[in-house]
């Protein structure tokens, strides 16, 4: 399985509208690969690299989303409407939907991780990065990780 951006290649620099310095909008994603015995997916994006890359002392969560059709290809840019059935997360604002790169110092990196499930994961509320991964613990039948890369100016 493999995830991947128009707006940016693995490893590289995030492009500014996609972060606090910009626009702030989710970037197009697409993904491929996904196994015949997927019953949905789940999207993790987040930054190990807070709140300095040299000290890091914890994970950052900046998007989650579950229960994504295993036929779907992708997401838009700044995608608002999500496709049928999937269930959002609550990211470390407080809240459901994207928020972009936004470092308090040096370059992190973000990473867009996809997962396959073996099952379509019941209502879990507005759940936080934890509690998403516990109740795909056991489920994942394929993984794939795209990573960007952003500091600001």
């Amino acid at each position: 399985m493999q995830i991947s951006s128009s707006a940016f290649a693995h490893n590289e620099t995030i492009p500014t509208k996609y972060t606090c310095d910009g626009q702030d909008l989710s970037p197009p994603l697409a993904w491929s690969g996904v196994p015949a015995g997927a019953r949905s997916l789940a999207l993790i994006v987040d930054d190990p690299d807070v709140p300095d890359p040299a000290a890091p002392r914890r994970t950052w969560v900046h998007w989650l989303l579950y229960n994504l059709p295993p036929d779907s290809t992708g997401l838009a840019e700044a995608s608002r409407s999500l496709p049928p059935g999937t269930r959002e997360g609550v990211n470390d604002w407080g809240r459901t939907g994207y928020g972009g790169p936004c470092p308090p110092i040096g370059r992190h990196r973000y990473f867009h991780k996809l997962y396959a499930l073996d099952v379509v994961l019941p209502d879990l509320g507005r759940p936080n990065k934890v509690a998403l991964e516990r109740a795909m613990q056991g489920h994942i039948l394929a993984q794939a990780e795209l990573i960007g890369t952003y500091s600001r100016r």
